[in-house]
């Protein structure tokens, strides 16, 4: 046995139990700070953050280092560490170690990193775990050497029943479990007192600190937030009021457990403060048994950890998976559930592309890596695994790097301050996954600089959140309307049937599918009681909205622009996605719906997009599933994309390629391979090109253009506004072939016209060896001869004029037939470009090459040589 080993089996470890309230985490960091070097796990980056600044107050900022996954402060000669318990360096040897909140053992989403604490991180000299009474039994079991000291609360906690919202004293807590409850709550508290203070989950930790910091300076008098104030926040609360008990835990909703109350509850009353709880009126009383168990903090102790194997199998991502579901070595362990970074693994290994780069142990253990990069946005949808592959292909491409220019610009997306609170929200979330990211040392070659841009976007979506939210709850303006509420006593809101808001009987505004439209005539402050009293009444309007959208069939759905509408009204827009065909689903927004209701509407509306696109586009729907060679896969996918029409010169090597197989089934689909385009004729229908186009814009990212006439063989697109590229590719949407005449202006010219005068020209020029422009020309494409011209040119052929004046039009290279001798002067090419030197004669032609190339001048593709996009 080493000497290090030695030592750390004599080590002593000590188990501090109690209430919230008891002193626990000062004398953790009192004791580490007499030892020579030491390390504390937090449960939160809030309250590391907050330990370090402490202790680097005492000790000096080079002896105090900061590990979170979001940030990394750590001198050269630290000897302390503050960390959040997933971040801790448990291989680095310190003398003290202790682990905060060691009862989160039983969290079903975190509790096997506290468990694996528990069971492995030791300090060498002493070890201690910090945390309710309720887990002594099994502490006991699994650490039988450990000595326990019980810690008592220095205050006193009691229960003072229901209280009416409005009559709730200052310095209080409101506590609820939604964003959309919180945010009616805070609006109404604004109304009647002033305004309060908002924290919830979804914050960063700087916007949590200013809006408590507003609280604590007494800015204001009453805080709304979810259970992030059950840890991490020490408050200045003399109560805490209960306004919901029940909560979204991920998988469902349940009701609160007695320790989750008296964490939350534990907020009230700080060192020899006593402090209050109980509920609001809305949801009644607590049990009795409740509330004797939270006063005197007895609770059932707790018969299981969550456990989840440490030695792990990176042969491959199989044996990776099956080692995670490995089952516990003891009875007191319980296998954890499937944890975000499971979830994500199971994802990507099915994914042919991450399967065939992760073969060896250390490509399975980056992927494993990868997927513990936490999705901070928890929008319960498959785009954090998105971008979780896209990372790791990333890596596994770049020698273990992230390309700078990828990195610079899903930064430069998310380095925006305006929008409204949900949007701050969301790049909040989406910026703390990167700057996680930014802190994985190996990943980055620059790190500092990524670090510090991360970091910066971090905190000015923080500063432009935190604004927001003063704004819309803190209106020191409001002493007026609180003595006039105080006068007229509590308002009563409803919704009518047909959707009408009333307060007090009076209309004030209108629910339009989950947006609420004040009344116009309602403004100032006399709309503000009437419009939190409509919040009120809105808030089990909405479960009742989303499950009659559910339930509604398919004709309840339209696509007006490029918004999805239910029942005439918008509830959702199209925004890019992965192909043109899937564009991504955006609900808009409401402060009525929270995270699980945004992701029921956007499912709803996705499932509903998919067959109305399959019904209007079938024929490229059945493109995508057809069976066909690469070559052939790769043409389809291209005309997929272009919405069904695509120049075919650029493509001449693919089609080349195509088997018999591939043609008939390419002729089967419906697929013209014709001289001068691919096309789908099937898709000229007026409601496939409006949702072609519409689909098209999506994709463009921006507005839709006009569409051509109903029937038009052309269309001019000179006021259309539109650069070369979107004006070819919208082209390419609606079943057209951009054209530029000899002016440079462009217009656009049907595929299947063109492909028509392709064959009538050809016939023409093959029976004279030229062609001149007639009326029976201009009108297969109904066109004027100078938009004519431009049409032959684009086909190949070159205007020319002979001695007597007259002008032709003959193919690029093509031979004119013998004339006269009077008629032999040469014809000038009005591209005034200088005559080809004669070729010199070299061997001469075999008879296979002059019968092919016989053969290809009298096919209808030989225009294809001299074909040039966009005109003369």
């Amino acid at each position: 046995m080493s000497l290090f080993a030695q030592v750390q089996e004599k080590a002593q470890i000590t188990a501090v139990l109690g209430p919230t309230n008891t002193g626990k985490t000062y004398l953790a960091i009192d004791r580490m700070l007499g030892h020579a070097s030491g390390m504390i796990g937090f449960p939160l980056r809030l309250l590391a953050r907050e330990n370090y600044e402490r202790i680097a107050q005492a000790k000096g900022a080079a002896q105090v280092a900061l590990v979170t996954g979001e940030e990394k402060i750590v001198p050269p000669s630290a000897r302390y560490f503050c960390c959040t318990v997933e971040s801790m360096p448990v291989d680095r040897p310190v003398s003290f170690l202790a682990v905060d909140e060691i009862q989160l053992c039983a969290d079903p989403e975190r509790g096997h990193v506290f468990t694996d604490r528990l069971l492995h991180a030791r300090g060498f000299a002493e070890t201690m775990f910090l945390g309710a009474e309720a887990i002594r039994p099994v502490l006991q079991k699994l650490v039988p050497e450990a000595e326990f000291i019980t810690r008592p609360r220095f205050s006193t906690l009691s229960y003072t029943g229901p209280q009416k919202l409005t009559r709730l004293p200052p310095r209080s807590a409101v506590v609820a479990f939604s964003a959309s409850e919180v945010y009616a709550t805070a609006e109404l508290l604004r109304r009647q007192r002033g305004g309060t203070a908002v924290v919830l989950g979804a914050l960063s930790p700087r916007t949590r600190n200013a809006q408590v910091a507003m609280f604590e300076a007494g800015e204001v008098d009453y805080l709304v937030a979810t259970d992030a104030i059950g840890m991490g926040l020490n408050l200045n609360l003399d109560h805490v009021a209960f306004a919901k008990l029940r909560k979204f835990d991920g998988r469902g909703q349940r009701r609160l457990t007695a320790p989750e109350v008296a964490q939350i509850a534990g907020r009230a009353g700080r060192h020899m403060n006593d402090g209050t709880f109980g509920t609001t009126t809305e949801i009644g009383p607590l049990s009795d048994s409740l509330v004797e168990a939270v006063e005197n903090h007895v609770f059932p102790p707790l018969s299981f950890l969550h456990w989840r194997n440490p030695e792990l199998d990176f042969s491959d991502p199989a044996a990776l998976l099956k080692s995670l579901d490995r089952r516990p070595p003891r009875p007191e362990l319980l296998l954890a559930q499937q944890a975000d970074d499971q979830t994500a693994l199971a994802t990507l290994a099915k994914e042919a592309e991450i399967a065939a780069l992760a073969t060896t142990p250390e490509s399975v253990a980056l992927l494993w890596e990868v997927c513990q990069v936490p999705d901070f946005r928890k929008i319960l949808s498959d785009h954090h695994a998105q971008l979780l592959a896209q990372i790791y292909v990333r890596l596994m491409s770049n020698d273990r790097r992230l390309p700078e220019s990828w990195v610079a610009a899903q930064l430069a997306r998310l380095e925006r301050c305006d929008g409204d609170i949900d949007q701050l929200t969301a790049r909040l979330a989406h910026i703390r996954t990167w700057t996680y990211i930014t802190h994985r040392g190996d990943w980055l070659d620059d790190v500092e600089h990524w670090q510090a841009r991360a970091r910066a976007i971090e905190d000015a979506l923080s500063d432009a959140l935190h604004e927001q939210l003063t704004q819309r709850f803190v209106d020191r303006r409001a002493a007026v309307l609180v003595r006039r509420l105080r006068g007229d006593g509590e308002l009563i809101g409803a919704v009518r049937k047909n959707g009408e808001v009333v307060v007090e009987g009076e209309f004030v505004g209108r629910f339009a599918g989950f947006r609420f439209e004040l009344d116009e005539e309602a403004k100032g402050d006399d709309a503000r009681p009437l419009l939190a009293a409509a919040r009120r009444a809105l808030v089990g309007e909405i479960p009742r909205r989303i499950k009659q959208l559910e339930q509604d069939n398919d004709g309840a759905f339209a696509l007006a622009e490029n918004r999805i509408t239910w029942r005439g009204t918008p509830i959702a827009r199209l925004q890019p996605g992965d192909t043109v065909l899937t564009p991504r689903i955006e609900v808009l927004h409401s402060d009525f719906l929270d995270g699980p209701a945004r992701e029921r509407l956007r499912k709803r509306c996705s499932l509903w997009l998919a067959r109305h696109i399959g019904a209007t586009l079938k024929p490229l729907i059945e493109a995508q599933q057809a069976e066909l060679s690469a070559p052939g896969r790769g043409l389809l996918f291209q005309l997929v994309e272009a919405l069904g029409t695509l120049p075919r010169r650029p493509l001449s090597a693919q089609i080349a390629l195509l088997t018999k197989a591939d043609r008939k089934t390419l002729a089967a689909l419906g697929l013209r391979l014709g001289a001068a385009s691919l096309f789908l004729p099937r898709l000229q229908q007026e409601r496939m090109l409006a949702l072609r186009a519409r689909l098209w814009s999506v994709r463009a990212g921006c507005d839709q253009p006009a569409l051509p006439p109903r029937g038009a063989k052309t269309f001019d697109l000179t006021d259309l506004g539109l650069p070369k590229d979107k004006a070819e590719s919208f082209c390419h949407a609606l079943g057209f072939r951009l054209i530029t005449r000899r002016s440079g202006a462009p217009f656009a010219a049907r595929a299947d016209v063109l492909e028509r005068l392709a064959r009538e020209t050809h016939r023409l020029a093959a029976e004279s060896g030229s062609l001149a422009l007639s009326p029976e020309l201009c009108k297969l494409a109904e066109s004027d001869e100078a938009d004519m011209a431009a049409l032959l040119f684009a086909l190949g052929y070159r205007r020319q004029r002979d001695s007597e004046g007259i002008v032709h039009y003959s193919r690029k290279g093509s031979r004119p037939k013998k004339r006269d001798a009077k008629d032999a002067t040469p014809i000038q090419d009005r591209s005034d470009k200088p005559a080809k030197r004669p070729r010199k004669r070299g061997k001469k032609p075999t008879r296979k090459k002059q019968m092919d190339e016989k053969r290809y001048a009298d096919s209808p593709f030989a225009v294809l040589r001299d074909l040039v996009p966009g005109g003369d």
